[in-house]
């Protein structure tokens, strides 16, 4: 009896057995089914074709300091009391017109007093050149010694001299005369009036502050494959960000009523230049502010775009995957994914040139490059007008 029941036991065990056996079997052969068909199959993305287009080069900048090359101080020449102050803050002038007044109370005096001088520089003159006469006209007479003779020379020419020196004096002191009235240095506005009516000064004390805003000036540091696409005499669009912006010299120049302001800039000088070899160069330009919206200080959100196109192989900028815009995923001819080094150039904010690294027709992957890498494989949708 027993030996029936153990043999029943052991026929029940190698079923069990049998059974987890083909168990394992036929999971191993699932999941090797499922990571065939994982293997197999295509991620879904957005992608574009290499292409030569037509771009406008676009600088993006956080800001830029604007100067101007005509701003200088109306500056007192003499010393003196501020008599009268002809304008105010803001006061449009031109170069010359009188802005301030002084009276320095020394100079009629001291004109009287060369007056003086020179009557009596006069006389003295009138006499040193009668004893010259005189005896000159002894030592042609042999009636007189050269010595003395010699001596009446002498003092007639510095007789003449002293006259002369004093008239210089007098003409200093007619010159100190005018400096009372202070003359714009030129055209321009009045930015900041330092003294007012009542205040003495002394000589080389600023009054006023002027300034000429026509055209501001503003330099940007380039790498040279960038400054390569400007030229001298150029013309870029400059866009700015105006946003709670302070007036440097609080003048009439307005910012109008947008957030963001349209001007034309020229390239006025590229250093080094363009012929000498140099990994950065430094782009001087030059803005029509003849509107008067912009005045001298640093303006924040700057976009710089240049008014002439450029045909260049390019690829979306949604195509690059690091900060240094130098790799992209492309499209390999299985359709799988491959990491592919390039260098870029200048963009226009949608597409970038691509100076190495691709060709023309090559497929580069725009969507969210998160968990992407190479030797997937793919089924790209080309987008928009780079279809075929």
């Amino acid at each position: 009896m027993k030996k029936f029941f153990y043999l029943g036991m052991l026929s029940t065990l190698l079923l069990a057995l049998i059974l987890v056996g083909y168990g394992i079997q036929l999971n191993e052969h699932d999941e090797s089914h499922i990571v065939d068909r994982m293997s197999e199959r295509a991620v879904p993305l957005a992608g574009a074709r290499a292409a030569v287009r037509s771009i406008q080069p676009v600088i993006v900048l956080d800001t830029i300091n604007l100067y101007s090359n005509e701003m200088i101080d109306a500056t007192a020449l003499i010393d003196g009391r501020i008599d009268a102050a002809f304008v105010n803050k803001n006061s449009h002038v031109r170069s010359g017109d009188v802005i301030f007044s002084l009276v320095n109370e020394q100079i009629p005096l001291q004109i009287r007093q060369s007056d003086s001088a020179i009557a009596r520089a006069e006389a003295n003159l009138a006499q040193a050149l009668n004893s010259y006469r005189r005896y000159s006209e002894l030592m042609e007479m042999e009636a007189t010694s050269r010595e003395r003779f010699e001596q009446a020379q002498t003092e007639y020419r510095a007789a003449q001299a002293a006259l002369d020196e004093a008239h210089a004096q007098r003409e200093q002191l007619f010159i100190q005369s005018d400096r009372q009235q202070v003359t714009s240095p030129i055209d321009g506005e009045v930015l900041i009036v330092y003294k007012q009516q009542g205040s003495y000064v002394t000589a080389g004390t600023p009054l006023a502050l002027i300034g000429q805003f026509d055209r501001l000036m503003f330099s940007v540091p380039m790498e040279d494959k960038f400054a390569g696409r400007f030229e001298f005499d150029q013309t870029v669009e400059l866009r700015i960000q105006r946003r709670d912006l302070q007036k440097a010299y609080d003048t009439e120049y307005s910012g109008g009523g947008g957030s963001e302001e349209h001007f034309i800039a020229t390239i006025r000088d590229i250093t080094p230049p363009p012929d000498e070899h140099a990994s950065m160069r430094k782009i001087l330009f030059e803005l029509d502010n003849r509107a008067g919206l912009l005045e001298p200080q640093t303006y924040g959100g700057i976009t710089i775009r240049s008014t002439d196109q450029k045909r260049c192989l390019t690829i979306p900028i949604a195509a690059l995957i690091n900060s240094d815009r130098s790799e992209v995923f492309i499209v390999q001819p299985d359709n799988t994914l491959a990491l592919k080094k390039i260098t870029t150039g200048i963009d226009d904010g949608s597409y970038i040139e691509v100076i190495d690294g691709l060709g023309e027709g090559a497929v580069v992957i725009t969507s969210n490059p998160h968990g992407l890498d190479s030797g997937m494989k793919v089924d790209v949708t080309i987008g928009g007008n780079d279809n075929g």
